[in-house]
C-alpha cells in the first residue's frame, strides 16, 4: 500500500470556507476514482499554533501506478486547479505500508 499524504498552508482570504470545500471535494473523490481506497481531510486545530499547516489529505491507494492514476484522474486535477489558487505553501510525502 501507499500512503499519500499532503498538507497545504492556506491564503488568508476566507481560509476557513476553502478548507471547508477542500475537504468535502477531495473526500467526494472516493466515489469518484476506484483506485482510491482510503481518503481523510482534517483542520488544524484552533487551539494549535496557527503557523501550523492548515489542511492536511491522508491517502491510501494499492500500487504507486494507482496514484498515478489519481493524480491525472480529470476530476482530481479539477480539484487541484482550485487548491493551487487558494494556497500559498504545500509539502507531501509518499511511502510503502
Amino acid at each position: 500500500m501507499i500512503q499519500h499524504i499532503v498538507m497545504w498552508k492556506l491564503k488568508e482570504a476566507d481560509k476557513k470556507e476553502n478548507a471547508q470545500r477542500i475537504k468535502k471535494d477531495l473526500e467526494a473523490l472516493k466515489d469518484v476514482i476506484s483506485e482510491l481506497e482510503f481518503i481523510q481531510v482534517s483542520f488544524n486545530m484552533d487551539i494549535a499554533p496557527q503557523n501550523n499547516f492548515d489542511v492536511i489529505l491522508n491517502s491510501q491507494f494499492k500500487s504507486f501506478e494507482d496514484l498515478d492514476i489519481y493524480a491525472k484522474h480529470p476530476e482530481h486535477v479539477k480539484v487541484v486547479e482550485f487548491i493551487k489558487s487558494v494556497v500559498e505553501q504545500r509539502v507531501a510525502i509518499d511511502y510503502e505500508i
